[in-house]
């Protein structure tokens, strides 16, 4: 596999929706084996939603058709299988024709080669598609955010985070902050708060949802009375692991819900270790968004809770490579 990026002086913007793909491939490769593929993969239901999303809609056009107007499309991936294909390859480029754009161009002499190469290489090429569209949002909020919320909890909670502007703080208490978007049509919230690391058991599925049950029991009522934000646990959460900013961190997605109430959506939540200062830093992100498709929303609320960023890095990165080197 080949990953590079083309730089060019004068480089139009991207045109294209948000998690959307131009797939530029022959109609019978597109309706045989090759097509069945990208679709089980590029296509495959987004975890975490209410109503079935795909991670990525597909959009499929003939090469021939492949012209000046679709070339700036955010996401391409050109397929090419033909007996005239003497080395085959994967071939990752950013820009190749507008900015910030991700193309992939997969070359094979048949199906049966394309299938190999392809199943060996389709996570690597999720990723980078899903890695672009993440990049765009976070390019996007890194240049304009809120600054209230920013500088709040910069000022209160040492850490920060950067969302778009819009974004009101809704409550405030002591180690706990809700700040909102509201529309219409959608509402997009983040709940950030701490409590005191005790143990590594703070770090389990079980805990977790505990843990953000209580909190948004006390602190996000519904709009009547006795209702309350709760985490749908009739549905199993994705749990998993991970490191954020190299700090000991879990995400785990799933479904919200009112109690005593009919309201509900996706969430997304990231708890990460602040060792120097023995605490757990919390930011739980929903989308309320009744009778309309949620990944789009949520994967921005995902993004923003990942520019979640602690203010003593610094004392963490010593403390987390004297842990490493303790191993």
């Amino acid at each position: 596999m080949i990953s590079c990026s083309t730089e060019l002086i004068k480089q139009q913007n991207i045109t294209g929706r948000p998690n959307e793909i131009l797939v530029v491939i022959g109609e019978d490769s597109w309706k045989g084996k090759p097509g069945e593929l990208l679709r089980n993969t590029l296509g495959q239901p987004q975890i975490g939603l209410p109503q079935e999303e795909p991670v990525f809609g597909l959009i499929d056009v003939a090469p021939a058709a492949f012209k000046k107007i679709f070339k700036p499309t955010r996401n391409i991936i050109q397929i090419t299988i033909s007996p005239t294909v003497t080395t085959p390859e994967v071939l990752m480029k950013d820009n190749a024709w507008a900015s910030p754009q991700a193309t992939v161009e997969i070359k094979a002499k048949d199906e049966e080669q394309f299938e190999q190469l392809y199943n060996e290489n389709k996570n690597k090429i999720l990723s980078y598609f899903i890695s672009a569209e993440k990049k765009r949002l976070a390019a996007t909020y890194e240049k304009t955010y809120e600054k209230v919320v920013y500088n709040l909890l910069n000022n209160e909670f040492g850490v920060t985070m950067k969302v778009p502007p819009g974004f009101a703080v809704a409550k405030r208490d002591t180690d706990f902050v809700w700040y909102k978007f509201e529309s219409p049509d959608i509402s997009q919230g983040i709940i950030l708060y701490t409590v005191p690391y005790k143990s590594d058991s703070t770090f389990t599925l079980n805990y977790m949802v505990a843990l953000n049950d209580s909190v948004l029991k006390r602190n996000v009522p519904g709009p009547i009375d006795g209702s309350y934000m709760s985490i749908e646990k009739r549905l199993d959460q994705t749990y998993n692991i991970i490191e954020h900013n190299k700090n000991y961190a879990s995400e785990m997605r799933g479904l919200w819900r009112l109690e005593n109430d009919f309201m509900g959506g996706p969430y997304i939540s990231l708890a990460e270790l602040d060792a120097s200062n023995q605490r757990v830093v919390v930011a739980f992100g929903y989308v309320y968004a009744p009778s309309k498709d949620k990944r789009n929303f949520l994967q921005q609320v995902e993004v923003m809770i990942y520019s979640l960023k602690l203010k003593q890095q610094d004392k963490n990165d010593k403390i987390n490579s004297q842990v490493k080197m303790g191993n």
